[in-house]
């Protein structure tokens, strides 16, 4: 390389580097926009929204939240994606559900390459439950309608590829019961096939479960997490009552375009880490099942990496068809 191409490269990264400090330094001087894959009123949009309240005060300007909902989070990804690389439009994703869809059918968005990452925000909690006036009124005895009812259990999906898609799918091979699964794109109207007995069983989070389980409309059997709910310690957690599998990963995180600077990605972590000890955001997120956890980018980015790699095998072993 001749010393004059080598000076025009050098003065282009210098250019770039001094750009990049210089968005940091005024980042941001405007509204942050939080895109999520998910209708609004659910779980991912209550504690998305208190973060954005959080956050807000440690970036000093409006934090939004705009709801792209689809079957399986897949529109929101690629529109953050496609966004200006300049830390203003983020995507609020599940971990399972970022990582299996390109598994499954291509989504137009990359999991790895596509996003910068900056956060885990919150881990979910959900709930498997059944209509209210379901025999099944344990884990067996769902396991036992299964056997016996023509075409198997009618299940009830958040999305394509997502936590509760990915759980119900290994339920249905390590008990060798037939599974079929129905997506929708939000809980209201999943809820309300439950209610209404259309629906065998369903994950569902504990704000979405807690009324309708007090009003007998449906009838919870376990928990998907690694130990007891607190606030209904009789209720067993899936391995009690039986089933012997790994978890889904059941994390939530934020993510900007790829290439997005990394002092403004790091900006970026250092506000959310800070708003994720906000004592109201905590509170919110617990009272719907979630809880409040953070990464650094490094650790979200090996996160990430290691879910696609092992939501691939998962889709793969398990035959995932769209």
């Amino acid at each position: 390389m001749g010393k004059g191409v080598l000076a025009l490269v050098l003065a282009a990264c210098l250019a770039s580097a001094s750009a990049s400090a210089t968005a940091a330094e005024t980042f941001p001087d405007h509204a942050v926009t939080l895109v999520a894959g998910t209708s609004r009123g659910g779980i991912t949009d209550v504690v998305t929204r208190a973060y954005a309240e959080a956050v807000s005060k440690e970036l000093k300007q409006p934090v939004v939240v705009e709801n792209r909902p689809s079957e399986s989070g897949g529109q929101a990804a690629t529109y953050v994606q496609a966004a200006a690389a300049d830390g203003y439009t983020l995507l609020v994703f599940s971990g399972a559900q970022h990582a299996s869809l390109p598994a499954i059918r291509a989504p137009g968005y990359d999991p790895v390459k596509g996003f910068a990452p900056i956060t885990t925000l919150f881990t979910l909690v959900n709930f498997l439950a059944v209509p209210g006036n379901s025999p099944a009124d344990s884990f067996d005895r769902l396991l036992a309608l299964g056997r016996m009812k023509p075409g198997g259990l009618v299940f009830g999906s958040s999305g394509l590829g997502s936590t509760s898609h990915l759980t119900a799918a290994r339920l249905a091979q390590s008990t060798n019961i037939q599974v079929n699964s129905v997506h929708y794109a939000g809980a209201a109207p999943m809820i309300a096939d439950l209610v209404s007995g259309k629906l065998d069983f369903t994950f569902v989070s504990y704000t979405v479960a807690k009324p309708y389980a007090q009003n007998g409309r449906i009838r919870l059997l376990a928990v998907d997490a690694l130990d007891r709910w607190p606030d209904l310690p009789s209720l067993p957690t899936l391995k009690q009552a039986g089933l012997s599998q790994e978890k889904v990963a059941s994390w939530f995180a934020l993510a900007a375009p790829a290439r997005t600077p990394a002092p403004v990605v790091a900006r970026l972590n250092d506000a959310f880490v800070k708003a994720s000890r906000d004592p109201m955001l905590i509170r919110i997120a617990r009272e719907n099942g979630a809880l409040v956890t953070t990464t650094t980018p490094r650790e979200l980015q090996s996160n990430i990496a290691r879910e696609t790699d092992a939501a691939a095998a998962l889709v793969a072993a398990l035959h995932i068809k769209p």
